[in-house]
């Protein structure tokens, strides 16, 4: 059996807001077999870029789409793909929307060999586990315009049986007395027993987030994430040093030398997002997190496809704690049947071959780009 083709199969929401929310926009990855098994994936990036960097035809030596490069290979053999791929891009790539485009790739790969094998992805990731344990699920949502919005929303999560919540983005970083009216606004709908994370959005100075980080110290947060910009790392080691409150990132990293920077830096809760990283490399970003002493929680705020795709890897990995996107679109919601519900605040991969994931052929044709 061979690798027989690769789509990359774009679709976004017809009026895209510009806010940072990746249900607005999204490109999943099919790859098929010669014996027709098809795996998804989804890539996190800029999906017109991405699109390109899969399907780009042969220009000469070094200059070529990740099609080109896996068409005819073995599926079922995730890291000699990884590698090709790799050194097949490296003329333009080595980070950023190439490797993203390839993570997108590599979990459509780890689907297809669950397919094959009878499998669930995260038997096939857990080196001998055989049951999958429930994974506790945050909802993941950008803060309200006003704190009676974010009242409202915190309040609607907690009907819908979530036991953590994290807001982000929105309003937050306009002013010290806004960003803790907002926090505890929320804090004071869920109560002491929900846990509570803030995304700074990555809008805070240095100076800024030191202070942020004091004034909030008294609301229990779980982490505070993304409190100045990714590019600045002696500055998440000044705030990580500062803070009493857990610091997260790394979301926007994609290979493994970056992560192991932020860890450098102080970063004790690290974010990947398996559609920028693949299965394949977030495995190996997991092991070292564990062997530094620092939490490893994906970062995941697209279809279903990458929440399934991040509960198997949770699930496999021990990591207790998975991100579910709560934005109310279509492709959020409804593109992809099969994703793991909400029992008791937690979730549990399904026990079947692969992600255990399909999408719904209705909402594709509804929201696909038509060139």
């Amino acid at each position: 059996m061979r690798i027989r083709d690769v789509r990359a199969l774009q679709m976004r929401v017809k009026n895209v807001a510009d806010v940072y929310d990746g249900t607005q926009d999204v490109l999943v990855v099919e790859v098929t077999t010669t014996d027709g098994v098809v795996g998804l994936g989804e890539v996190v990036s800029s999906s017109y870029v991405a699109k390109a960097v899969i399907e780009a035809p042969r220009s000469g030596a070094g200059r070529h789409g990740l099609r080109e490069l896996i068409v005819g290979m073995d599926p079922m053999d995730t890291e000699e793909i990884w590698r090709v791929m790799l050194q097949g891009t490296s003329w333009y790539g080595r980070r950023g929307v190439a490797v993203h485009a390839m993570a997108g790739i590599d979990v459509a790969l780890w689907d297809i060999k669950g397919q094959i094998l009878g499998q669930p992805v995260y038997r096939l990731l857990g080196a001998g586990k055989t049951n999958a344990s429930p994974v506790k699920a945050y909802a993941s949502v950008l803060w309200g315009d006003t704190i009676a919005d974010t009242e409202r929303l915190a309040q609607g999560l907690l009907d819908r049986g979530f036991r953590a919540l994290k807001f982000g983005f929105g309003p937050i970083g306009h002013s010290l007395e806004n960003d803790i009216a907002m926090v505890r606004a929320a804090r004071g709908v869920i109560g002491d027993e929900v846990a509570l994370m803030v995304d700074a959005g990555r809008r805070w100075t240095v100076v800024e987030a030191i202070e942020r980080c004091q004034a909030l110290g008294g609301f229990d947060l779980g982490w505070i994430e993304e409190p100045v910009s990714p590019d600045d790392l002696p500055g998440y080691a000044e705030v990580a040093s500062a803070s009493s409150i857990p610091i997260a990132g790394a979301e926007t990293e994609d290979i493994i030398p970056a992560f192991e920077a932020f860890m450098d830096a102080g970063v004790t809760v690290i974010q990947p997002d398996l559609g920028r990283v693949g299965l394949t490399q977030g495995m190996k970003i997991a092991s070292l997190a564990h062997a530094r002493g620092v939490r490893c929680v994906p970062h995941c705020f697209g279809t279903g496809i990458n929440t399934a795709a991040s509960i198997h890897w949770m699930t496999a990995t021990g990591g207790g704690l998975v991100e579910y996107p709560m934005q109310g679109n279509g492709l959020c919601r409804d593109l992809v049947t099969g994703v793991p519900g909400l029992v008791n605040g937690h979730v549990l991969a399904p026990d079947l071959p692969g992600l255990g994931v399909s999408l719904a052929e209705h909402v594709m044709r509804e929201y696909a780009v038509v060139e």
